[in-house]
């Protein structure tokens, strides 16, 4: 997902490239608000301000809304710093994975279809 200035969304995933033998290229589907819409949307900021003016609350957190979401993320930001202290791996969205997945599957003699 795009935000502003360039709002938007992009969606990468792999298909089949036509012919028999099965082979996946990649394929990138893109979306641009001002491509199809063809005029600047005013930025976030301005909406809010807008509605502050106009008394409409609807884009606004209220503050029970605020606290019942930070019961949510909490544990799981407690958990991702503990287990960073107790070395987990974790791995660049770039990579194929940590190195203990495929040490994993390589117990059982086995491997990841993309690997070499």
């Amino acid at each position: 997902m795009h935000i502003q200035p360039d709002e938007g969304i992009t969606l990468h995933f792999g298909a089949k490239i036509p012919g028999p033998i099965v082979k996946m290229g990649p394929v990138d589907m893109d979306f641009n608000y001002v491509d199809h819409f063809g005029e600047q949307i005013s930025t976030g900021y301005e909406r809010l301000l807008f509605d502050c003016m106009l008394g409409d609350a609807t884009l606004f957190q209220r503050a029970d809304m605020v606290e019942a979401s930070w019961a949510v993320v909490s544990p799981i930001l407690e958990r991702w710093a503990e287990a960073n202290r107790m070395n987990f791996p974790i791995t660049r969205r770039e990579a194929g994975g940590p190195l203990e997945a495929d040490e994993l599957l390589s117990r059982d003699g086995r491997k990841w279809k993309n690997s070499h």
